[in-house]
């Protein structure tokens, strides 16, 4: 199976794995450290990782607010974090899910439906005048998506904010 294509992110975003102790009250001191500084964040995804000791939080930081060391730097003077690593987009794997709910019309419900099979979206709920969507992939195909259906009318709309991990190097895993 094929990767998906890297497209560049957005000038100025930038991507950071903060990788955290997994205990009350860490986000929202990570959270606050945003605000004091004026540091915007575009994005921001926060769950335990494979050790139940750790959470790991992705933002996507707008550095035009602030140049990216000052954030790395603030970030780290905050006891519980434990590692900070910038994502480069060609060298990561991103993800964002997204659920919509489109008016759809019975004459329009047919062209929602084909569009959610190409982008390979899912059907999660239909009505008379309704469907819910939802679409997982790269957040450049996951607004791709939303603003092909802004054409029949979004009602509701919920994206995740992304994440991601380090690509692997096909390399290094290969057995010798």
């Amino acid at each position: 199976m094929a990767a998906d294509p890297v497209p560049a992110g957005p000038v100025g975003h930038h991507v950071l794995s903060v990788l955290v102790e997994n205990r009350s009250g860490v986000l929202s001191r990570v959270a606050n450290l945003f605000a004091r500084r004026g540091f915007n964040i575009v994005s921001l995804a926060v769950a335990p990782t494979e050790d139940d000791a750790f959470s790991r939080i992705t933002i996507v930081v707008d550095v035009e607010s602030a140049p990216l060391e000052q954030i790395v730097k603030q970030l780290n003077k905050l006891v519980n974090v434990v590692e900070i690593s910038e994502l480069d987009p060609r060298r990561s794997v991103e993800r964002e899910l997204m659920l919509a709910t489109v008016e759809a019309t019975p004459e329009e419900r047919g062209r929602v439906v084909e569009l959610v099979q190409i982008f390979e979206g899912r059907i999660l709920a239909v009505t008379h005048t309704e469907i819910t969507v939802s679409l997982e992939g790269h957040p450049s195909k996951v607004d791709d998506f939303e603003e092909m259906l802004r054409v029949y009318g979004i009602r509701d709309l919920q994206r995740t904010g992304r994440v991601a991990l380090p690509r692997l190097d096909a390399a290094a895993t290969r057995p010798t």
